[in-house]
């Protein structure tokens, strides 16, 4: 049967107070255990613990299911299937980053209903009908997250600019010609597209770019304050930085306003919680692992998945006037947590370090096991000049985090072949070779 939906209506939804918020996420969280029973995994595991769906009557009661975990998928995906496979419209493909990728379904329901939650994102984000949007994210490969963005601005009513990524000057060529208000793509790459017009003569700050909606890596950090990415993507472009975190797994994506303070959760489409190392859920504005159960979802209905990804919730009624939870910056992935000298970090500390080293260009991270549980790290920059040392570099992550990496100069062209046949869709940062 297939789902209507309605922005008129999921605007007020998020004006509603948050009690009433959870009161709908509630209901439509039985209706999704009910559809979700029909997988022969959950079926299982529903049956065995006695559950009650009927039963489940707020967020609490929830933690009577177990999480779910990418492990589980990966023994035997098709007993996460709801419908048949003769009903599947399309086949996404996890990136891989973490290990081998893997294939989720969508049906025609699940393809309306991750557009609408795209629709409402852009909305969030300011993107009004008639405005016109670069897209400088991929369709193609099994990418899953562009087609939602394109779907995501039609059903809005905005014009999109296919460009997808690569080459800054075929990117400015359109940018000049289409005049778009935003544009959506990887913050680095959006970095590189500013440089190369600065560098021939054009001026980022004058065009019509007011918008940037980034996917990928990080632009905030866990005060909610921009990175030095961030900082340098609104300074080059004069324009405002929009946060966008979302999972295959998932069908779903949170999105910032224009408050800045996390990515809205949207109470009909998804159910988020933070836990921590073993699985109890964490108070609000507490670091731990986001865990989510993606509602409403047909093909391969998920409960408790596990995302691997750190981060806050917040439940405070936001500035914007929408009352729905938000999910704060990704803060790293436990999977990539790092033990180096008694201090724990993850790669993404590292990044946002050498961000604030103007001359490096480019930079990924080795990890090897010592012997002693610690982390052996290795931090290979690109740089084309003899400007700053290796030193001065070890000199500024130590001051940044307390710890003192090995670091290593290449030149950018080997950094980069690095990074792009290390595997995965996206270029690898971190090379992790513990247990090679």
């Amino acid at each position: 049967m297939k789902t209507k939906f309605s922005l008129d209506k999921a605007l007020k939804r998020r004006e509603a107070s948050l009690v009433e918020c959870q009161e709908e996420q509630i209901s439509r969280l039985r209706k999704h255990l009910a559809h979700a029973y029909l997988t022969p995994y959950y079926r299982t595991i529903i049956d065995s613990l006695r559950i009650n769906i009927e039963e489940i009557t707020s967020r609490k009661d929830l933690t009577c299911l177990p999480l779910t975990s990418r492990n589980d998928i990966e023994k035997q995906p098709d007993s996460f299937y709801a419908v048949p496979e003769e009903l599947f419209a399309d086949i996404a493909f996890t990136s891989g980053s973490t290990g081998r990728s893997l294939a989720i379904p969508y049906t025609l329901n699940d393809l309306e209903r991750l557009a609408f939650n795209e629709t409402i994102n852009f909305y969030c984000a300011g993107v009004r009908p008639e405005d016109t949007i670069l897209l400088c994210v991929t369709l193609d490969r099994c990418f899953i997250a562009g087609l939602a963005y394109y779907s995501g601005l039609v059903k809005l009513g905005a014009a999109v600019v296919r460009s997808g990524v690569g080459h800054p000057e075929r990117q400015w060529e359109l940018i000049q010609r289409t005049k778009p208000n935003a544009i959506v793509g990887v913050p680095s790459f959006l970095l590189n597209i500013s440089r190369w017009a600065e560098e021939n003569g054009f001026e980022p700050v004058k065009s019509t770019v007011t918008k940037l909606i980034t996917i990928g890596e990080p632009v905030r950090k866990a005060d909610l304050t921009l990175t030095t990415l961030g900082s340098k993507l609104e300074e080059s472009w004069d324009a405002k930085v929009f946060s966008s975190y979302g999972l295959t797994e998932l069908q779903t994506a949170f999105s910032d306003c224009y408050e800045s303070c996390g990515g809205h959760e949207h109470p009909e489409f998804i159910l988020t919680e933070i836990v921590d190392e073993d699985g109890n859920v964490l108070p609000d504005g507490q670091p731990g692992e986001v865990v989510v159960t993606p509602l409403g979802v047909e093909g391969m209905p998920l409960v408790r998945f596990k995302t691997g990804d750190i981060a806050r919730l917040y439940t405070k009624p936001c500035g914007c006037g929408w009352n729905t939870p938000r999910v704060g910056p990704i803060e790293g992935r436990l999977a990539q947590r790092l033990k180096f000298k008694g201090t724990t970090l993850y790669p993404e500390m590292i990044f946002q370090a050498l961000d604030e080293i103007k001359q490096v260009d480019c930079s990924y991270i080795e990890v090897r096991s010592f012997f002693d549980l610690s982390d052996d790290i290795k931090v290979i920059v690109g740089i084309d000049s003899d400007v700053v040392t290796k030193e001065r570099i070890s000199e500024h992550l130590q001051a940044r985090l307390r710890v003192k990496p090995k670091v290593e100069i290449k030149e950018k062209s080997q950094v980069m072949e690095k990074m792009k046949s290390a595997g995965g869709r996206k270029l690898k940062r971190f090379i992790d070779l513990r247990g090679s």
